[in-house]
């Protein structure tokens, strides 16, 4: 630990020596120095980048570090909005260029004074140091997160040694708990017990009280009981709506859901994008929709029966 903080000091130290009579200023203002210049290809509009990156005040305080928190920085390349998203610095650089960035603190809380805060005084910077890992186009990054998000689904499978059903959609299903009482229709309103888990194992949702507080989720106000949802109506995700129409009352299963059946490329409120979620669901009560009757089959209609003629030859 302590190489790494002497490293990333020595960085720091190296990277401000060398920018002090060398910074070049972007149309918004920002001053930047490439430390690490590559002869790669720059960085393209609508690239998608990793990187790491500190972002640190004048006096060198670290506000944040990727190298320390283990999470890269992503984003996908654009024309800048302001100052401060750095879309004008990084079309200069190539895979591997290290950067020093100095973000004039006065552009970021121009209007908003009141929510400086002390450690940026006015004439300071905010400053970045930055190295860019990767650049891919969307198909590639797109294709990547797709990749690694079957891998780790497969290995949660595997791992858990799960026997599932796979659907034409890719849902993944096991029936835990059989029942022979009537099948969920669409329009039906069903009671539904869950617990839904990351593939970390991770619970992050659940309408029973002992697993939600066994996971430490803090809930204030929660109710513990069934949810209840209309299927077939798009009020819950895709893989819900498909998955109970499976079970019958009373029955208890294991849906293994990929991102597209799930919360997608956005992610919702704590899950992250490209999510593949894992939920044990019991199918508690079905509360029939009236579904209208099938339309009785009309009987062919008799052909006539035509009897043939028979004629005599009278002589």
């Amino acid at each position: 630990m302590m190489k790494y903080i002497l490293f990333v000091f020595a960085l720091i130290f190296a990277i401000g020596a060398k920018a002090q009579s060398v910074m070049q200023r972007t149309p918004k203002g920002a001053l930047y120095q490439i430390y690490t210049p590559n002869t790669g290809e720059k960085i393209k509009d609508g690239d998608i980048i990793t990187f790491q990156y500190i972002q640190k005040t004048d006096k060198d305080s670290v506000l944040y570090s990727t190298y320390a928190s283990g999470h890269v920085g992503q984003a996908r390349i654009q024309p800048s909005q302001n100052v401060a998203d750095l879309m004008e610095i990084f079309p200069l650089l190539a895979v591997n260029d290290s950067v020093l960035v100095k973000v004039p603190t006065d552009s970021l809380f121009k209007d908003h004074e009141d929510k400086r805060p002390p450690f940026f005084p006015k004439g300071s910077n905010l400053n970045f140091i930055i190295k860019i890992l990767k650049a891919q186009s969307m198909d590639a990054f797109m294709a990547e997160v797709k990749q690694a998000e079957i891998t780790g689904a497969n290995k949660y499978i595997a791992d858990h040694k799960l026997n599932l059903q796979t659907t034409a959609s890719g849902l993944k299903y096991v029936i835990t708990q059989p029942s022979t009482k009537r099948k969920a229709l669409k329009g039906d309103t069903v009671l539904v017990n869950y617990a839904g888990r990351g593939l970390d194992d991770k619970v992050f949702d659940s309408s029973i009280e002992a697993i939600a507080k066994g996971a430490g989720l803090q809930q204030p106000g929660r109710t513990y009981e069934p949810l209840q949802v209309v299927l077939g109506t798009g009020g819950i995700i895709a893989g819900w709506d498909e998955g109970l129409l499976l079970l019958n009352e009373g029955s208890k299963a294991i849906f293994v859901i990929p991102s597209n059946l799930a919360y997608g490329e956005t992610g919702y409120q704590g899950i992250a994008p490209f999510s593949t979620l894992v939920f044990d669901i019991e199918l508690v009560k079905i509360k029939p929709a009236k579904h209208a009757a099938a339309p009785a089959t009309k009987a062919p209609a008799k052909k006539p029966v035509y009897k043939k003629k028979v004629t005599s030859n009278k002589n």
